[in-house]
């Protein structure tokens, strides 16, 4: 029987391998930026496995397609390596995001003020997917303030527009289960 190499110990010193196999560490700031990627990915997965088959579902496979992608971009260093297409976020990427976005906002009613996390459970799972991508966009800006890396303009649009595609699923998947929105008290009483 082959066996799938799982482990290869070259990372047991804290050290491990970008694309195109150059070493920094495990706390570098990419890490940190497609690790975050990748948590993103991992609570869309338990979000696809509270649904049934839809138009959402097809949806949110195709944007977990785009995450990894977006990790690889993250993890390739490309003054020293070339970058692979598959890699790259589009424009056409970014306006299925917003094709999808105004979809959802058309059937649903208008805001009337600050919505809180909560609802159904799926709702509930997409806000955390919102708030794990705000914190995805967050690590990838880090890498070009603190002059790692210049990031691509589209794949910062890609990631703002994503957290507001998990704000208006959150909506979505609450009017499908017949949720209320819980709205923000600003007397907090």
């Amino acid at each position: 029987m082959k066996k799938s190499f799982i482990y290869t110990k070259t990372g047991d010193t804290g050290t491990t391998s970008l694309v195109g196999g150059i070493r920094v560490s495990k706390t570098h700031a990419r890490l940190e930026a497609y690790g975050t990627v990748d948590e993103l990915n991992s609570f869309i997965g338990m979000l696809l496995s509270s649904m049934e088959k839809s138009g959402i579902r097809e949806f949110l496979i195709y944007i977990q397609h785009k995450l990894f992608a977006l990790g690889s971009y993250l993890a390739t260093d490309v003054t020293k390596t070339d970058l692979n297409m598959a890699s790259c976020i589009t424009e056409e990427d970014i306006s299925k995001i917003e094709n999808e976005i105004d979809i959802m906002d058309s059937e649903l009613p208008l805001l009337k003020g600050f919505v809180l996390p909560g609802g159904s459970m799926q709702a509930s799972i997409a806000h955390i997917c919102r708030t794990v991508c705000r914190r995805c966009e967050r690590r990838i800006l880090e890498l070009e303030e603190n002059g790692v890396c210049e990031i691509d303009v589209r794949c910062k649009s890609f990631v703002n527009r994503l957290s507001d595609y998990f704000f208006v699923l959150s909506r979505k998947l609450n009017h499908l289960s017949e949720k209320e929105e819980i709205y923000w008290n600003k007397s907090c009483k």
